[in-house]
């Protein structure tokens, strides 16, 4: 059996603890403002609330059209990712089993070639594309969502499926199963620790994403998702931290919710490929 290193668990400690207090120091400044009144934030800007005020989260959900804006923000969320459950892992698995094909080759390579391209570099003629087609609205926003979770999407699925036997689909084949109805009850299933992966990092950047919505819903306030409508807590010399904070905890809890019901998937994911390993 190896010796434990008492300096490397020494410095692997050091590291977590590290990294949690990098993460648990913004979470506690947001809950503590969220919940402190003007003055007590003005007064000290780290130490606790004297009470529970909750009239910051009223405020928030007293603002004009906040409902509308979380509606918005949930309906582009849901159908992206509906989207991308739906094409990704198809289009993965037709290229893992024609990989051998020049044309199926070439294809995967392209779509691969997109993550290293800066959206910075195509920003500007997307958005002039899309304003000459009339796609500055919900379909154009989900449009380029799904572009650009695809090809991350089609990377991952295409190495995740490449581990899975052969053995199962000519079992599937001799039965009498066609190539879709393969996929679709033997193969589709599989993937759900993939999935979930996928729903909860590609869930959390279209949930919090401010500069595509920007971008593309500027033409009317209605059509704004969650994270626009926070900016708004912004003016030219002030900032409402209070409400700012407190709208941020309102719009954690759907991806709080949605993390937890994936996470079973996630860890059987992860315990599946170490037994493969």
């Amino acid at each position: 059996m190896r010796q434990r290193n008492p300096t490397g668990d020494i410095l692997l400690h050091l590291l977590l603890t590290a990294g949690a207090v990098t993460i648990l120091i913004p979470l506690y400044i947001t809950i503590v403002t969220a919940l402190k009144t003007p003055s007590e934030s003005a007064a000290s800007f780290f130490a606790l609330p004297g009470s529970l005020y909750l009239d910051n989260f009223a405020a928030v959900l007293g603002k004009s059209h906040y409902f509308r804006f979380f509606l918005n923000s949930i309906t582009i969320t849901a159908v992206s990712l509906l989207g991308e459950i739906l094409l990704v892992p198809l289009f993965s698995y037709a290229v893992v089993r024609n990989m051998d094909r020049f044309y199926f080759k070439v294809i995967f390579m392209l779509t691969v070639f997109g993550i290293f391209v800066p959206f910075q570099v195509v920003m500007l003629p997307t958005i002039k594309l899309f304003s000459r087609m009339g796609l500055l609205s919900f379909p154009g926003l989900i449009l380029l969502y799904l572009t650009y979770t695809f090809k991350k999407g089609a990377f991952l699925f295409v190495g995740y499926l490449r581990s899975i036997p052969l053995e199962l689909e000519e079992s599937a084949y001799m039965d009498g199963c066609s190539v879709f109805k393969t996929y679709l009850f033997i193969i589709f299933p599989l993937l759900k620790p993939m999935i979930a992966t996928m729903i909860v990092i590609d869930g959390l950047w279209i949930w919090n994403d401010f500069l595509l919505p920007l971008l593309v819903l500027n033409k009317n306030h209605l059509q704004w998702t969650l994270p626009l409508f926070q900016f708004q807590f912004k003016n030219q010399y002030t900032f409402d931290f209070n409400l700012a904070f407190a709208s941020f905890l309102l719009s954690m809890a759907p991806m709080i919710i949605l993390y937890i019901f994936m996470q079973k998937y996630i860890i059987s994911g992860i315990t599946k490929g170490a037994i493969k390993g």
